[in-house]
Parts: structure tokens; sequence; C-alpha cells
């Protein structure tokens, strides 16, 4: 089988794999408890990275807007330039890709051990189907947690960069929030927020397939580990273009 054949061949087994987990969606009240256990794992568990993530980009978004500005737009509008590139484009992919490595990996690797170790074997004898017992709940709570993630991001992000620009940048305070206010628009929020649900799907869903794919002991396992970040790392950014192309082009 040839590299053309085997990439078109898991394309449609990933495709055929997130049917059949969205057919399962009648099914999810009895699946609640599970998946609120995931979305406690997924979201409150990562506040911390996703805290120190948005404040640094914060920071390094008002240094650059300072230093890319500087004699081109007053300084009073840095906050507009801050405001729409967090929702837009920073908060929602960074918050993806971070997420990739620690979420979309953890996943991996567990269901990666559950297949080597014969567990989804055993689900399946006892009449438990993984799709509806392990990876619905999982992919749903991603689903959820990516726009929360997302919208704490913006707030972590905006505030540091706040806090930096008034402190070192000598801007005004009231006009930093004021001008970002008055040139706000909706889609600057919800458009973020959209892709952030892509994401959210992108990356446990990969998680998901391909720790089902897992073979071949701890190695197998290190291995599909390591595809899903690199995979859900890369659709991110495919995703990311297709839905600004939506959204936000002409």
């Amino acid at each position: 089988m040839n590299n053309k054949s085997f990439f078109i061949n898991i394309l449609g087994e990933f495709v055929l794999f997130n049917i059949s987990i969205f057919s399962h969606l009648p099914r999810i009240k009895k699946r609640f408890a599970e998946i609120v256990k995931q979305m406690k794992r997924i979201g409150y568990d990562s506040l911390p990275l996703i805290a120190i993530t948005s404040a640094f980009t914060g920071l390094v978004t008002s240094v650059q807007a300072s230093y890319q500005t500087s004699g081109y737009i007053p300084m009073s509008f840095i906050g507009v330039l801050i405001g729409k590139s967090t929702m837009i484009e920073l908060a929602p992919v960074l918050t993806g890709l971070v997420l990739a490595g620690k979420v979309g990996a953890s996943i991996a690797a567990e269901i990666g051990t559950m297949k080597v170790s014969e567990q989804l074997d055993a689900l399946e004898t006892m009449a438990i189907d993984p799709v509806d017992y392990i990876y619905m709940p999982r992919i749903i709570s991603g689903i959820l947690m990516f726009p929360l993630l997302t919208i704490f991001s913006n707030f972590i992000g905006i505030l540091s960069a706040f806090y930096l620009s008034v402190f070192k940048y000598n801007v005004n305070a009231y006009s930093f929030f004021s001008n970002m206010r008055d040139f706000f628009l909706p889609s600057d929020l919800w458009g973020g927020l959209v892709k952030a649900l892509f994401f959210g799907l992108i990356v446990t869903s990969v998680g998901c397939f391909m720790g089902s794919k897992a073979k071949g002991g701890a190695e197998g396992v290190g291995k599909v580990t390591t595809l899903t970040v690199v995979y859900s790392s890369i659709l991110i950014l495919v995703m990311d273009f297709i839905v600004a192309a939506l959204l936000f082009g002409d």
C-alpha cells in the first residue's frame, strides 16, 4: 500500500470514527457523570497552564504592539490591537496548541494503554461499547471546555497586556479599554470561540482515534501519543485558516 492510499484509508477511518461518536449523542444523559469528570480533567485541571501561557502571551503582545506601531498609530489605540489579536487569533490558537500537548497526549496515552493491555477488548466482551463509554465523554467534554478555556485565556491575556501597557508604556488606562470597547465587534469574540470549539473536537477526537490504533506495547503507546500531538497541531492550524477564511474573509 502506497502512502497516498494509506493516508486516504486513515482519513476515511477517522471520519467514520467521528460519525460513530456523534451517532451516540442520544445516550449522552447516560454518560453525564463521566462527561463532568472529563470536563474537570480537561478544563479545571488546565487552568494553571492556560493562565501562565496567556499571561506571557499578553505581555509579549503588548511589547510587540508597542514596538511595531511606534510612530504609526497613537499609543492609546494599542488596546484595540491587543484586544482583537487576542480574541480572534492568539487565545484560541495558543490554547488549542497547548492543550494538544497536555490533553491530547494524555487521552492518547490513556486509551493506547487500554488498547495494548486489551482493556478495550474486555469492555466489548461485557457488551460495553467503547465509543459510548470511553470516547464520547472525552470528545463532548473537549468541545464544551475549549471555548470556556479560551474565554479565560482572553481575560488573562488582555489583563496582563493592560498592566504592562499602562505601567511600562504609559498608556492611559481609560483609553486602553474605551478604545477597545469602541472598536469591538461581536464577531471578534465569537469567531475565536468557534475556532476553539473545532479545536476541542480535533484534539480530543484525534487523541481517542490514535489511542484506539495503538499496538506493540509501550513503544506503540509512545508512538501514538507523539503522533496525536503532531497531527492535532497541524489540524489546528489548518482549521484556523479555514474558519478565519469563512468568518473574516471577503
